[in-house]
């Protein structure tokens, strides 16, 4: 396309005939005042902010609707055009709220900062305005009219660039403009999308998500919720949309990017993302972790033809401990052309997923087929072989050890009758077959503690036999650790519940354990020595029976191997920001680092740690890898009929009495149909970054 000369306040510029004489000053970065006036918005011109004086034109022409034509001289600054602007800027003023600082905002707004550029007052007004109720009605959007300037450009974005279009221009009794929904309907029977446009473009504090919505943080990171809350960043959207098209293939290997354990992910995974989702506000989030599970299942493992594999270098290292920690640092790190080595004192590797999560809601093939994929990147697995020291390794000429051997030891509290015969820790209980411990089941047990763990060893109780399980926590039903599921799950199966209790003695009699003393807490709180207090219930003192106690409440991780290592007050390992701990070349990572966390949490931090050891070695320590192939984001999203009361698909549990006395998988996962239609109710947050964030006159190169 030919280019024509134009001249704008002296400066010559060259510019496409179809352009605006808007759209050619951002081009060269000069400012004209606009508020109605949107990079990525058709122009209306309706703010009449923009007028510029135009050679051989009688009248100013607002510059957001007029194209250029050869040899066009436009003069931006004159008396008679500032005069225009700030009788337009007062009469909008005049219909506006002026309480500036309670607005959220504040020192964010585009009507601020042109007030303050063209110098208007509001003391020469006659305020015009008849306040109306702000609408917090809807679960994202906070709609405060009292702010709103008219200038549409929420309509065009809903209607021109998500093709939505339930948004329009109105009148109400005081014959005054604003922006309504078609109808007069609500936002979700209106069929919104919810997509977050609107806000996104409004210049003032007429629409606003509602406080809490988002984070604070980067911008681009924020408004993808459930991708900023995985602690490893998968793509959820991405992976989202793959699936509803269809695609599962690249689904599975948007996840492969980032992690090595998607099918475990798929099952056990803490769902973060979940807890991000803007879509629980309307009817429930995203079933993200079934989607990740779905998209696992699916996988045809075509991604490892684009997956990176680098040369061979001459570097070794040393891996303590086969949990998802250990494994997914390996795994880099044998992609990088290191030689790893990964010791595991258990006869099987995976950590806590192999031994310690129940079959029931991780089978260990499950497992076992992910470590195929990190052996197959060349990682060696040592099983039956427990580190003594670090100088054993040292002996072995290793460049580098990595300590990730996970909190796997249990906690007894010291409290009398803690040591008797049939009172046993939670992760020993969960992992009896592996280190050869005999269990006589009782026909009732009490577990002790209130996290997922607690209820690990409850539910696996009940598969083995026991005709009375009961879980007893000091955290109220409203606080427990444990995942709603597992509790709804538990309850389901007849396990009895006590909260809000303080453990005594485990009592006996004759010798054998005969229940757990308990007192009844009314409130407890930690001191600033993190001691506990509890406030008990006077005269609550009582009795919860059972043959056999498992203390499940908390674990630590075993690091009397390790003396030289400095620890943390916690009885951590104390690490630096690349993981490194005060011994050179000995880094740590893993639950050994920030206590028991998640599988998610392990898997981001060992992602880290491979990426600083690979540095420490020479490497640059790069392994972000693109698995999937480019999605395209089409913006124009559609109205779908209904779309707000699309109902959450979750999967499925195979009923109680089938579950209850076996320890096959419990869960049942979504098929095809299930899967997309749960995509669809994605409310597509990734989209709302790609809008053009609008600049302040401040930001301009020319003003």
């Amino acid at each position: 396309m030919s280019k024509i000369k134009i001249v704008i306040d002296g400066m010559e510029l060259y510019a496409d005939e179809n352009k605006t004489i808007m759209e050619v000053a951002e081009e060269a970065d000069m400012y004209i005042p606009h508020l109605c006036h949107h990079p990525d918005l058709p122009d209306v011109g309706g703010c009449r902010l923009c007028v510029v004086e135009i050679q051989g034109k009688d009248e100013p022409q607002t510059a957001c609707t007029t194209k250029v034509e050869q040899g066009m001289i436009v003069k931006t600054k004159s008396d008679k055009l500032d005069n225009m602007r700030r009788l337009s800027m007062e009469l909008m003023l005049a219909n506006h709220v002026d309480d500036c600082t309670t607005c959220p905002k504040y020192l964010k707004c585009e009507l601020q900062s042109l007030i303050q550029y063209l110098g208007v007052s509001t003391s020469r007004l006659r305020r015009t305005l008849n306040a109306v109720n702000v609408d917090t009605n809807n679960p994202l959007i906070v709609r405060d009219l009292n702010r709103c300037v008219a200038c549409g450009r929420c309509v065009r974005v809903c209607q021109d660039i998500r093709g939505v279009g339930i948004l329009g221009l109105d009148k109400n009794e005081e014959d005054r403009t604003y922006v309504g929904v078609k109808g007069n309907l609500s936002l979700e029977d209106a069929n919104c999308r919810f997509c977050g446009a609107c806000v996104e473009v409004c210049p003032t504090g007429a629409l606003q998500d509602k406080k809490g919505i988002f984070k604070e943080g980067n911008r681009n990171d924020v408004l993808i919720p459930c991708k900023h809350e995985c602690p490893a960043g998968i793509n959820v959207p991405k992976y989202v949309r793959f699936i509803k098209e269809g695609n599962f293939d690249e689904a599975a290997a948007v996840i492969r990017e980032k992690a090595p354990f998607p099918k475990s992910l798929g099952l056990v995974c803490m769902r973060f993302c979940e807890s991000g989702c803007r879509r629980k506000d309307i009817n429930g989030a995203v079933s993200i972790r079934d989607l990740k599970r779905f998209a696992a299942e699916k996988d045809s493992y075509k991604w490892k033809e684009k997956s990176f594999r680098k040369e061979r270098t001459n570097k070794r290292v040393a891996v303590i401990g086969s949990g998802p920690a250990g494994l997914t640092a390996s795994y880099y790190l044998a992609k990088l052309g290191h030689t790893v080595d990964v010791y595991e004192k258990l006869p099987v590797a995976g950590g806590m997923l192999s031994a310690g999560i129940p079959d029931y809601r991780l089978p260990k093939e499950v497992v076992e087929s992910e470590m195929d994929v990190i052996r197959e990147a060349g990682v060696n697995i040592i099983t039956n072989s427990k580190i003594e020291s670090l100088t054993s390794l040292k002996d072995k000429q290793y460049d580098v050890v990595l300590i990730a051997v996970g909190t796997d030891k249990g906690v007894r509290i010291p409290i009398p009758g803690a040591d008797l015969k049939d009172v046993y820790v939670n992760i020993d209980f969960l992992r009896r077959d592996l280190i050869n411990l005999n269990i006589d089941m009782k026909k009732s047990v009490v577990v002790l503690g209130g996290g997922n763990v607690a209820f690990d060893c409850a539910r696996s109780a009940k598969r083995l036999g026991c005709e009375k399980v009961s879980v007893v926590c000091l955290e109220g039903k409203d606080n427990m650790t444990a995942s709603s599921e597992e509790i709804e799950e538990a309850k389901e199966e007849g396990i009895e519940i006590y909260n809000s209790r303080t453990f005594l003695r485990v009592e006996e009699k004759d010798g054998n354990v005969i229940g757990i003393l308990c007192q009844e807490v009314e409130d407890f709180h930690f001191d600033e020595n993190k001691k506990l207090v509890l406030k008990i219930k006077e005269g609550s003192e009582h009795l919860i029976s059972g043959e056999m106690i498992i203390f499940a409440t908390g674990q630590r991780a075993d690091l009397t191997p390790f003396e030289e290592i400095e620890l943390s007050p916690r009885g951590l390992v104390n690490v630096d920001d690349s993981y490194k701990t005060n011994i050179d070349g000995v880094f740590a990572v893993g639950d050994a680092v920030t206590g028991t966390a998640s599988v998610i949490g392990a898997i981001a931090g060992a992602r880290k740690a491979a990426s600083n050891i690979d540095i420490y070695l020479g490497g640059d320590g790069v392994i972000e890898e693109e698995l999937s192939s480019e999605q395209t984001l089409d913006p124009k999203i559609g109205m779908e009929e209904g779309f707000a009361k699309k109902e959450c698909s979750q999967y499925q549990c195979v009923s109680v009495d089938k579950r209850i006395n076996n320890f096959d998988l419990m869960t049942v996962g979504l098929d095809e149909k299930t899967a997309q239609c749960e995509a669809s109710r994605c409310l597509q947050c990734d989209l709302r970054p790609k809008l053009t964030k609008a600049k302040f006159w401040t930001e301009y190169k020319i003003k």
